[in-house]
């Protein structure tokens, strides 16, 4: 009884250290995006495995990003952004109450750090797994990294569109312009496809997409953003 006991607890050993090992992996991927851009994303190599095509990425530096692309896009995805520690508590609670009276999810509530986290390492797919992983992720994010360089991040790997990703690939797709040209109304339209971009690159805009570019418009004077 004792040695099967002494087995049991050797192999709940070994099974904390593989996780540890892996969570120490995760941690040295995000401590190198203090000075390097990330080459690729998860949600990118999904695309790229699904399609057999080469996503279009293109990283461009923080400063070179219009302000009016930051400023919608913390209005539409994140307006506590920097006030918050990784988690909006408030917001995820919100997205629980609604999901439940609408029987299925109609809200998310993710923060810009989560979504980084799920976009960079993880899967499309929906499960207590991942979204346990993701939350070990986003505090690793902000623990490692500035506010600024998760937001500079963020809006360089993203979904944009289909097989788009970054703000000057979705620039360049939808209006032939660079990331740091455009307009307010140009960044606006881009913050409201972020929740669905492939829907978008496909339709071009809806009414839910439009409702939502008034409500973002509307906040985007308390927009407050990483300095540059």
């Amino acid at each position: 009884m004792k040695r099967r006991v002494r087995w049991v607890w050797k192999f709940f050993g070994f099974l904390v250290s593989l996780f540890l090992i892996y969570e120490l992996w995760f941690a040295g991927r995000i401590l190198t995006l203090r000075w390097i851009e990330p080459a690729s994303s998860s949600f990118m190599s999904a695309y790229a495995e699904e399609t057999n095509k080469v996503p279009k990425y293109i990283w461009v530096e923080y400063k070179d990003i219009s302000l009016q692309v930051k400023k919608a896009v913390i209005a539409s995805e994140d307006a506590k952004f920097l006030s918050h520690s990784g988690f909006d508590w408030t917001a995820l609670r919100y997205a629980a109450s609604q999901n439940l009276k609408q029987g299925r999810t109609v809200s998310g509530g993710s923060t810009i750090t989560q979504q980084l986290a799920k976009n960079l390492f993880l899967s499309p797919s929906r499960s207590i797994w991942r979204k346990g992983q993701e939350a070990i992720l986003t505090v690793m994010l902000e623990v490692v990294l500035s506010k600024k360089r998760i937001f500079e991040i963020y809006l360089n790997v993203i979904e944009w569109g289909r097989g788009v990703y970054g703000i000057e690939a979705a620039a360049d797709h939808y209006f032939n312009q660079k990331a740091d040209d455009l307009s307010e109304y140009q960044a606006v339209k881009l913050a409201s496809y972020i929740p669905a971009p492939r829907k978008h690159y496909l339709i071009g805009d809806t009414e839910p997409s439009l409702r939502k570019a008034r409500i973002i418009r509307g906040r985007m004077n308390h927009s407050i953003i990483p300095n540059e």
